[in-house]
């Protein structure tokens, strides 16, 4: 299996295509498949991106990194992963989902002349939970026959953060969240979620480069309404909240999902890259 090996970690991956490097970063306790499930349907149909799907940490196949305790930590590990695959400083496109998010905002604070674009998908953006505005939990639609075949308490999970509650969003979690859920390395997250933001302040870097970042209107995990805050700092950046949609909004709203990264796509492909060999 391949793997980056840094001073404190070995980052399992998995790199798609040829072209614009993207760097796609995951959510918290599960692995790369959540992003690889969203974004590959996306890519299926836009030639000329070379992807890099990475195992935060603690998560999925990525090993050897008990040596890590903090945010900081899972930050400098995947910059120094990113190197590795990069050696030769070029820019990079980045997208990250929760607390992907959050790692992609600290890579963009660290590195912004780096960042060629910024996607952001339900980001956490204060790591004290108590700290969120919150809606409360809805679900909007829901095949009730579906509760009756897949009870249990894989579903009965699923269901405490689902809107969209039918055979097509079950599916989804089975294949995208639930296998990096059941890799992850419990003792060592808690850690991790004790020390869960930086040392340093994401509100010193102006990232004015194409941006996206999607909400979901009732995502009860990070909400929509801390994240009003990074217009203002990202000056280039579309900010969509869509309705019937929580924190798994791409797969409860792909056909939206996938328009609006479309469209990101292209403002960085026309803006920071322009055509690339593999077109």
């Amino acid at each position: 299996m391949p793997y980056f090996r840094t001073e404190t970690a070995e980052l399992y991956y998995e790199e798609i295509g040829e072209g614009r490097p993207i760097v796609l970063l995951h959510g918290f306790t599960i692995d790369h498949r959540l992003m690889k499930g969203c974004m590959e349907p996306v890519f299926a149909a836009r030639p000329g991106w070379k992807r890099l799907y990475l195992d935060l940490p603690g998560m999925g196949r990525t090993r050897s990194y008990e040596g890590i305790t903090d945010s900081d930590g899972m930050l400098d590990a995947v910059l120094a992963a990113i190197r590795q695959w990069l050696p030769g400083g070029e820019p990079f496109c980045l997208a990250g989902e929760s607390y992907g998010g959050y790692l992609a905002r600290g890579i963009a604070e660290r590195s912004p002349e780096s960042v060629a674009g910024l996607g952001l998908i339900c980001p956490m953006i204060l790591p004290a939970h108590d700290d969120r505005q919150l809606p409360e939990h809805r679900i909007l639609r829901e095949d009730v026959s579906l509760a009756e075949s897949a009870a249990g308490p894989d579903f009965d999970d699923f269901r405490q953060m689902a809107v969209v509650a039918n055979a097509r969003t079950w599916r989804r979690y089975i294949e995208d969240v639930l296998p990096g859920l059941r890799l992850g390395d419990t003792r060592f997250l808690d850690g991790i979620r004790e020390r869960y933001g930086f040392s340093f302040p994401l509100e010193t870097a102006v990232m004015d480069k194409p941006g996206l970042l999607v909400a979901g209107r009732q995502d009860v995990s990070v909400g929509y309404r801390d994240a009003l805050e990074l217009l203002e700092r990202y000056p280039r950046l579309t900010y969509a909240v869509l309705d019937t949609a929580g924190h798994n909004l791409q797969f409860e709203q792909p056909e939206l999902f996938e328009a609006l990264v479309h469209e990101w796509l292209d403002r960085v492909e026309r803006e920071q890259f322009g055509p690339a060999a593999a077109d």
